[in-house]
């Protein structure tokens, strides 16, 4: 089940990036007081009181439509409320309504949606300072403070009493999601359908056929999937946001997001493009272990270095993920299908698993005697013990005297050397480094 999703509306400055880091636990939006530092809509998820929920920070609404990047805005934020479940519409409590508050209340109002007023840059809950902002007519006003957490719980309380659908934290599907993505027309429905079997997914020359994340139960090896066929990722200077393109990138998006596995469909065709690398950083920054599709091999005049060329150039474009596999195939005709879910099956493999302790120190020492760690005003980085604290993707945490001494090409260093020493293809990786507490 799709978990609710919770926008966060406001206008600039007023704390929504703040509010969406410390309830996320993550430092994903950037916090500035410059106005307008975000610019488009950053997704994470989040529990409270057991209850699991997808937030969507948006940047700072502004009225002004003579503004090209505010009319942006405006678009992405009015897309993040038409998508909710919930509201949650920030002010600010050190300063008095402004006619823009009211405004973007009254687009509150008409959407109908169930809508929670959080007063931030509040140093006490003092009743008499909320009593300004019913004027917004939403409702009871809730006071708070990102900066020191005052009153957040309560308005995470307020967000998921008015859920009409829950996801609990501890619910887990079992089911393996792979999601196609890439840019319209590549082939994706084509192979959603070839590997179903039949027509389930609409075919078409046209780009952008597929208005919205399709999923579609599968069964291949004697195992459950869910194929996610979603819409075709244009450049973002090519979509109208204020349509129902708008809504299909984020719903491709929000598949990668919910995905164990992606198959991302390049056009053999044509050149790799900025948005596909775009797109396959998107997937490698969220930790998704992937498979690169070259489909419609059979438009490909070829030799004896046909694939290597592709494979050289398709490295030299993902330089950040050089642990890709790719596979070279044609839903037309069917060319090297089959290996798409050998792949799928392959890279989930290798995300899954896992290091015995003792090996993993094995594999560090082993790398630190080869190259020693970095030092910095005479001071030497030790590295005091690895441990693995996850998977999907697999997640290591190494033990040091000082974090500050890491550099960042010695942990790509030490990433090669658990690449080399185990079989992480297809998957990326991650490196926290931690110092070594004083009781250890």
């Amino acid at each position: 089940m799709q978990k609710p999703v919770v926008a966060i509306v406001g206008k600039p400055n007023v704390g929504k990036s703040s509010f969406f880091n410390r309830v996320t636990g993550k430092r994903i939006s950037i916090v500035e007081n410059t106005p307008g530092v975000t610019r488009d809509r950053i997704y994470a998820d989040a529990d409270w009181a057991g209850k699991s929920m997808t937030l969507v920070d948006t940047g700072g609404i502004s009225l002004d439509k003579n503004d090209e990047w505010q009319k942006h805005i405006l678009y992405q934020a009015e897309l993040a409320i038409d998508v909710a479940d919930v509201i949650i519409f920030i002010v600010d409590g050190q300063t008095e309504l402004t006619h823009e508050d009211l405004n973007v209340a009254q687009i509150l109002r008409k959407s109908k949606k169930p809508v929670v007023v959080a007063v931030n840059k509040l140093d006490t809950l003092d009743q008499d300072k909320l009593m300004p902002f019913y004027e917004l007519g939403l409702g009871t006003p809730i006071g708070m403070s990102c900066e020191h957490g005052l009153g957040v719980g309560d308005v995470l309380d307020a967000v998921v009493s008015k859920f009409t659908r829950i996801v609990f934290s501890t619910q887990e599907d079992k089911t393996t999601k792979v999601a196609i993505v890439g840019r319209p027309n590549v082939g994706k429905s084509s192979m959603t359908n070839r590997l179903l079997g039949e027509e389930r997914v609409v075919v078409s020359n046209v780009a952008g056929t597929t208005r919205d994340a399709i999923d579609v139960p599968f069964r291949y090896n004697n195992k459950d999937y869910i194929l996610i066929d979603t819409a075709g990722i244009r450049r973002k200077n090519k979509i109208d946001y204020s349509s129902i393109e708008g809504y299909s990138v984020m719903r491709s998006l929000g598949a990668i997001r919910r995905a164990d596995v992606v198959v991302y469909v390049l056009d053999a065709s044509e050149e790799i493009s900025e948005q596909d690398v775009r797109v396959l950083g998107y997937i490698h920054e969220q930790g998704k272990p992937s498979v690169v599709v070259y489909n419609k091999w059979d438009l490909v005049e070829k030799d004896t270095h046909t694939v290597e060329l592709y494979k050289r150039k398709l490295s030299e474009a993902l330089k950040f993920m050089d642990y890709f596999v790719v596979q070279y195939i044609s839903t037309l005709d069917g060319t090297r299908f089959g290996r798409v879910m050998e792949s799928v099956e392959y890279v989930l493999t290798n995300a899954r698993q896992t290091i015995q302790t003792s090996t993993l120190n094995d594999i560090i020492h082993d790398a630190v005697y080869s190259f020693s760690p970095p030092s910095k005003s005479g001071k030497s980085l030790k590295i005091n013990y690895a441990t693995q604290i996850g998977t999907e993707p697999p997640t290591f945490v190494l033990f040091v005297n000082n974090p500050d001494l890491m550099h960042f090409s010695y942990l790509r260093y030490l990433e090669n050397c658990l690449r080399k020493a185990k079989n992480f293809e297809g998957t990326p990786i991650r490196l926290i480094v931690r110092a070594k507490s004083k009781e250890a």
